[in-house]
């Protein structure tokens, strides 16, 4: 199953950068950054052999949204072996009890500090794991923009969380913002409201701040719109399994029944919409 799918990673890739290429091109160069924007190659569920298939075909950059999988995948025999240039990015929901597990070799940024006091923790364990090293780890602050995620500041928040990072925490280097746009938008009506806002509200340099938004849904607008850095996961390694996922439960035969209720159709719609969010 696994030789079946990688034998597609390597044009699935290739199709991506194409596409990720071709969208930089169309945004505006007097208003947006002009530097290519950074591919991140989110390899969640997945088993490493994919992540070095990817890596052989050029890519670079991977992200991981569980901080056991992102262990488990740095400090894989494999990967170590045949990745020796591999940038991990951590793009999960990160709790300060997990911070001195995450700082695993290769990683490269975090993007998901969502508040000044786990900035502070993960300066503090840098400091003591890097040693001598004078390298600062990079992170980004993770923007709630459009009020429907469960993580991530107020962008009021935002500037104020920055300046303590690049105050107070000697060991990082504040990268950017971090945000994910409102899920199922539709572009026909228009520029996504969620990344406008962060493009076009927030008062930073936008050579000095990079942004990571846009996932497989959506990673093209988000270029156009001024994203430098877009988490795409589903359309270059393909669907996710999860063990206990529902998609792979044996589903018993039929019995005959009364229409669903009201209730077992909500449920059921709700089911879908979670199975939905499962794809960047």
């Amino acid at each position: 199953m696994w030789k079946i799918a990688m034998s597609e990673v390597g044009k699935s890739l290739q199709s991506v950068v194409q596409r990720v290429n071709q969208a930089a091109s169309r945004r505006p160069k007097q208003t947006l950054p002009t530097v290519p924007p950074r591919l991140v190659a989110v390899s969640k569920t997945k088993p490493p052999e994919m992540v070095v298939e990817a890596y052989n075909q050029g890519q670079r950059n991977f992200g991981e949204n569980y901080v056991n999988e992102l262990v488990d995948k740095a400090s894989d025999p494999m990967i170590l072996e045949s990745c020796p240039e591999i940038k991990w990015h951590f793009i999960g929901h990160l709790q300060k009890n997990n911070v001195n597990k995450l700082l695993v070799p290769n990683l490269f940024l975090v993007e998901t500090v969502d508040s000044a006091k786990l900035a502070d923790k993960v300066n503090s364990s840098w400091l003591r794991i890097r040693g001598a090293s004078m390298q600062r780890l990079k992170v980004m602050v993770q923007i709630n923009t459009s009020g429907e995620q469960k993580y991530g500041l107020p962008p009021e928040e935002t500037v104020n969380t920055a300046k303590h990072i690049m105050s107070e925490c000697c060991a990082l280097q504040f990268a950017g913002l971090m945000t994910i746009g409102r899920y199922g938008y539709n572009l026909t009506l228009g520029p996504n409201p969620d990344f406008q806002e962060v493009c076009e509200s927030l008062k930073l340099p936008l050579d000095e701040v990079e942004l990571s938004m846009g996932m497989s849904t959506d990673f093209e607008h988000a270029i156009e719109v001024g994203s430098t850095n877009v988490r795409v996961g589903s359309i270059i390694f393909g669907n996710r399994e999860y063990p206990n996922s529902a998609a792979n439960t044996p589903i018993p035969s039929p019995a005959p029944s009364p229409a669903p209720s009201p209730e077992k159709t909500s449920k059921q719609v709700s089911e879908e919409a979670a199975k939905k969010m499962q794809h960047l």
